[in-house]
């Protein structure tokens, strides 16, 4: 198909607007850096405490020549994604299940807004009694924290599906199974696709948030031990590679969105 001068136009601007957007992103991490340790070496900073760009970069080195940094990245990773899959599955299970039955979604949604308001940090010496002091207490951190997003989110999307559609599709005589496959849960799809995008944070902020309380390894376990230390490098270094993890599995979602819409709109 021949595209018109006035769309090859728009394409271009298109593009051009991609790429100045990606220059400025990393021109300003790149300012940032230098900023950061120009600060540290004139003495601006103290890098003791803040640490710097190269300071950062040789302890990541050390970290990563005697494998420390992959163990414990490696077993963050495992925690945050079991947190992540997990507590995404029971929040939607959960809003299907208070979406399919008015009386249950009366009776327990202020519950659950109860629920999303309460520092999870504090049912922390709750879930060591309950999971013990080993990964399932870390996860199970990780899903409380996005399970009870999950619900919310996809309850609320749920409610808000067309009524004139749920109206027809009555009308033509579909139960709430059909209702639910053909309409609602399609619908829902971007919603979804959205509430994955959140669930990256919250499983990341419940594992970290779980190895500060009883884990002897992993990222968290290097932020508090670098703490107790005074090793300040330490901390950030593990703080970036906190930042690059979570981007990297953000990115992953993000790549998943771009593949289910598609097909979507399809």
């Amino acid at each position: 198909m021949k595209r018109s001068p006035q769309h090859a136009l728009y394409l271009k601007r298109q593009r051009l607007h991609k790429t100045l957007v990606t220059v400025c992103r990393i021109g300003a991490l790149i300012v940032a850096l230098a900023l950061w340790e120009c600060a540290a070496r004139l003495g601006w900073i103290d890098s003791f405490i803040t640490s710097s760009p190269s300071r950062v970069w040789s302890t990541l080195k050390e970290l990563v020549a005697n494998g420390t940094l992959f163990r414990h990245a490696w077993v963050s990773t495992a925690e945050t994604l079991a947190g992540f899959a997990i507590g995404t599955a029971a929040g939607y299970a959960a809003a299907v299940l208070l979406w399919w039955n008015g009386f249950l979604k009366e009776v327990f949604e202020p519950y659950v807004v109860v629920l999303n308001s309460l520092p999870k940090i504090a049912l922390g010496p709750i879930i060591i009694i309950w999971a013990g002091t080993g990964k399932g207490a870390i996860i199970t951190m990780a899903v409380l924290i996005s399970v009870v997003i999950t619900t919310i989110n996809m309850l609320n999307g749920f409610l808000e599906t067309d009524k004139d559609k749920i109206f027809l599709m009555r009308a033509m005589h579909a139960n709430k199974l059909q209702i639910f496959v053909k309409l609602v849960a399609p619908a829902n799809v971007p919603t979804l696709m959205a509430t994955l995008k959140i669930n990256v944070g919250m499983a990341w902020i419940g594992s970290i948030m779980g190895e500060y309380l009883v884990s002897k390894e992993g990222l968290g376990y290097l932020l508090v031990y670098g703490s107790q230390v005074f090793r300040l490098d330490l901390v950030m270094t593990c703080t970036i590679v906190l930042c690059a993890l979570a981007g990297l599995m953000y990115g992953a979602v993000a790549l998943l969105e771009k593949a289910v819409v598609k097909n979507y709109d399809a």
